[in-house]
């Protein structure tokens, strides 16, 4: 087949043949692909959905700068006729066969170009890609959402969200973040809130809808004290979650924050947003407006038009719907509540805190070292177990070992204090944020901070030695183990540092 002479030139061979390289590789890599299992490996969609097709483009634009050269190479030696426009005349074999062979590549090109831009848009915004091609980075992030109630939803469904104009704003934001993973320029910890994070209605309200919710949820909460028997102590929560919706106009429980009669904003005065001084409720209905401000730690009058202030909704609750860190005392509860440790082992539970608490150099000593310490404990101080629970031993040092692989992350700096979950308000200051009692407005109201606006105890206690409530209001909390009334008039998170047992 005959091409015009034009085309015969080393650069546009070159370029021809890089792109039929490269189409040969992608065809052969896609067939590998969807008939053998490539899941496991993150960058095998990278490679053939973005790398090779670039290829194939780089080796087709060759091609016609190859025939420019060989054009000015022409002029220049006047070797040829050159004619200042290309003429196409069908009637010659070269000229048809080019029209063809051109048609022909446009045509597959395009095809190709269809289904590459496609692959690689899935690509881009699978689980896989944002897991798992930033390995370190994202280590924390990923291991954490493996385990989450959002773990059959793909990242860029919460991070992204539909639409074209989030994709693209993503993928600007994600070329910066490539290069900084690329020359090691992120930080250690990644700093938290995202501040370019999409709003909570475009993203959770697809699926979890406020306005839907009624009514209360049960929850039991099982913790294992640090005595030597690991006494285990079970609350039984009504907790009263309510919603609302526009055509009923109810609002009630803690979804009335986000109701659509109401309008809650706030201004925060560090960037973890644990700091709140200010807060202002709007009744849309009525159209009151009601500002309180923090007695303890007021903000200045004037500093309210100069400060960011932010409605709340979803976010700032569950700032950690899937990112979840355990700490050492949670982590462990959960690991002896599924049965993972054996809980008649003696002083389990201080021993696992104690071991998780500790800092470590990388992941690999922190599980050499819980081993050893684990075995030496019960060696020394409970020889006679020794061997009749060695099996309980061993899989103990499993669960605290895997506890400490899926919570703690030495080489990222993350641990579960870098990251305030403000669901609750056991750890960290949660709730408390605003219902402290503390703030108040000029008329003297109060946001409360009564336990039962909230949550009501149903029962509580040792499971042999329960305590059941007959009353709607259920029962008042009993603190576990002999602390007496210490802890009456302070916050959970005053003692509960997530490192003591």
């Amino acid at each position: 087949m005959k091409l015009p002479e034009i085309v015969h030139n080393w650069l546009s061979y070159l370029g021809a043949l890089i792109a039929g390289l490269a189409l040969c590789a992608f065809i052969f890599l896609y067939v590998l692909a969807t008939f053998t299992d490539t899941g496991h490996v993150p960058y095998a969609g990278l490679v053939i959905f973005i790398l090779v097709p670039a290829i194939l483009l780089i080796g087709l634009l060759i091609i016609p700068i190859g025939m420019f050269f060989e054009w000015r190479h022409w002029k220049r030696t006047a070797t040829h006729s050159i004619e200042t426009f290309p003429k196409i005349d069908l009637n010659q074999p070269g000229h048809r066969n080019a029209v063809l062979i051109f048609a022909a590549g446009f045509v597959v090109l395009l095809f190709l170009s269809a289904f590459g831009s496609y692959q690689a848009y899935e690509y881009t915004d699978s689980v896989a890609f944002c897991g798992t091609l930033c390995h370190q980075v994202m280590s924390p992030e990923y291991e954490t959402y493996l385990r989450s109630p959002h773990a059959r939803v793909r990242c860029a469904e919460c991070h992204v969200g539909p639409g074209a104009s989030w994709y693209v704003k993503s993928k600007l934001s994600g070329a910066y973040q490539v290069y900084s993973a690329t020359f090691d320029k992120y930080p250690r910890p990644i700093p938290t809130p995202i501040q370019s994070l999409r709003p909570a209605q475009d993203t959770c309200e697809q699926c979890h809808w406020p306005s839907q919710f009624f009514g209360s949820r049960q929850k039991t909460l099982i913790h294992f004290s640090p005595d030597e028997a690991n006494t285990r102590w079970e609350i039984n929560l009504l907790i009263r979650i309510g919603g609302g919706r526009p055509e009923s106009g109810r609002a009630e429980g803690i979804h009335w924050h986000t109701g659509s009669d109401t309008m809650v904003e706030y201004i925060a005065t560090d960037q973890e947003r644990q700091q709140i001084p200010w807060v202002r409720l709007t009744q849309k209905k009525t159209g009151i407006v009601t500002e309180y401000v923090s007695t303890q730690d007021p903000l200045p009058e004037n500093a309210v038009q100069s400060s960011l202030i932010r409605r709340m909704d979803c976010m700032d609750c569950h700032n950690r719907p899937t990112h979840i860190l355990q700490s050492p005392s949670a982590g462990m509860d959960k690991a002896m509540a599924a049965g993972s440790i054996d809980a008649t082992l003696p002083l389990i539970k201080s021993k696992g805190v104690e071991l998780l608490a500790a800092q470590y150099s990388s992941t690999e000593a922190a599980v050499t070292v819980i081993d050893k310490e684990i075995r030496q404990f019960y060696h020394q101080q409970y020889p006679e177990l020794e061997k009749a629970k060695e099996a309980a031993i061993s899989s103990a040092v499993t669960a605290i070992s895997e506890t400490y692989r899926t919570n703690f992350f030495p080489e990222m700096k993350v641990r579960w204090n870098v990251y305030p979950d403000n669901v609750g308000h056991r750890i960290f200051p949660g709730c408390f944020r605003c219902h402290d009692g503390q703030h108040q407005s000029r008329d003297g109201k109060t946001i409360s901070n009564d336990c039962q606006q909230c949550h009501a105890i149903l029962s509580q206690g040792e499971p042999a030695k329960m305590i059941y409530s007959s009353m709607p209001e259920g029962l008042p909390f009993k603190h576990p183990g002999d602390v007496g009334d210490s802890w009456v008039g302070s916050r959970c998170n005053d003692c509960h540092t997530g490192e003591a047992p």
